[in-house]
């Protein structure tokens, strides 16, 4: 009985576990990376790159995405970490609000490469690896946990 009052609390804690849609694990993806991207033409590999969306534009039948590119992990989320494969931009059809995908939240792109697009970081000129995306998965905002010192809690709590 007692090793049936930790599943109920469990099954509750993996429903709330995000899964990504079936897309996203459905390859063969290119081990293409978008530096190397950047300085090789790949067009026609299809890939699976993720990372922070830094700008988004939408245009009359398509939204593009800017995006920082980051390692996925094993269920190709981006991780999170202070460096880049440099970055890349997808594009897909339709409106993609750009409110809810807004500079800062991760996101993971697959699609298939196209040609390089010449594009600007600020005021800088910069190559864009460039993905005509089939799925552009929003990931949902990271939670902070905090770890507090066992001094801060009573007695009677631990």
């Amino acid at each position: 009985m007692k090793s049936l009052m930790w599943l109920l609390p469990t099954a509750l804690l993996a429903a709330c576990a995000t899964q990504p849609p079936a897309k996203l694990s459905t390859g063969p993806f290119a081990s293409i990376t978008p530096l190397a991207a950047q300085t090789q033409n790949f067009a026609g590999n299809k890939v699976r790159w993720g990372g922070t969306i830094a700008s988004v534009t939408p245009r009359q039948s398509e939204t593009c995405f800017q995006v920082v590119s980051h390692t996925l992990d094993s269920i190709a989320r981006p991780e999170e970490e202070d460096k880049s494969d440099g970055r890349f931009m997808a594009c897909s059809p339709g409106f993609f609000d750009p409110v809810i995908y807004a500079a800062g939240r991760e996101v993971t792109v697959t699609g298939t490469l196209k040609p390089p697009v010449q594009g600007k970081i600020g005021e800088y000129d910069y190559l864009f690896p460039f993905v005509a995306a089939d799925e552009i998965f929003l990931w949902p905002k990271r939670q902070v946990e905090f770890n507090y010192p066992d001094y801060y809690y009573p007695l009677w709590m631990m």
